[in-house]
């Protein structure tokens, strides 16, 4: 191992990982372009390290080139972590951690000289965001998909109600996001609901469900 192969495996994982970064910086999502290369770089250079350290001390000690490869895979999970929102009962950001995760084993492959490997699995990776990330939207297409707004008295057991209105539709509810709380004596409360419609069942039938519950008002679709 020379300067020169150095140099090319610390290069080859900037470009495969500013590959993958790319693609989720395009998409707005919290770790992009630089995130990438810094993760897929740093992997590299924990490889190369390793195979340096083997190469020097192997002699007078018996040492594990793959050991701090080993930490690259299981400490990259925190910064995956840090890509993962929760907003209502959806869970945002589990693609990006995994492509972070990705990147990282790109980056180990591109360290130890394993260039057709990490070549080809940069290439996969890339391929599944991009296309399959498109294949998933033309699904979801399909589905028929309702925004509900609507206010609603502040009493227990009245999102439940609701529930169990649009579970006889075989609606499911996708997020609940409360707005905000009205001052008045009436007390009612904001929410929006975010809903997949089964085929068969209308925009107008989920309305007029929601509309037949006692204590909601104000029911619209946006």
């Amino acid at each position: 191992m020379n300067t020169f192969s150095i140099i090319i495996r610390l290069v080859l994982a900037v470009v495969l990982g500013g590959l993958v970064g790319q693609e989720r910086e395009n998409k707005n999502r919290p770790a992009g372009f630089r995130t990438h290369i810094l993760v897929c770089a740093g992997s590299a250079l924990v490889m190369t390290t390793s195979e340096f350290l083997f190469s020097r001390y192997n002699e007078f000690t018996n040492l594990d080139p793959a050991r701090l490869g080993a930490q690259v895979i299981s400490g990259i999970g925190f910064l995956g972590a840090g890509t993962i929102i929760r907003q209502g009962s959806s869970v945002k950001g589990l693609t990006t951690a995994a492509s972070l995760w990705a990147v990282a084993c790109v980056g180990l492959a591109a360290g130890t000289g394993f260039y057709e490997g990490a070549i080809a699995g940069a290439i996969i990776i890339y391929l599944t965001l991009f296309l399959l990330g498109r294949f998933g939207k033309a699904i979801e297409r399909r589905a028929s998909h309702l925004t509900v707004c609507l206010d609603l008295e502040d009493k227990p057991g009245k999102v439940g109600e609701i529930g169990l209105a649009l579970g006889k539709c075989d609606v499911s509810i996708r997020n609940i996001e409360f707005i905000d709380e009205d001052e008045s004596e009436d007390k009612l409360v904001s929410i929006r609901l975010t809903l997949k419609l089964p085929r068969g069942v209308t925009h107008d039938m989920v309305l007029d469900a929601i509309r037949r519950i006692d204590g909601v008002h104000n029911v619209e679709a946006v």
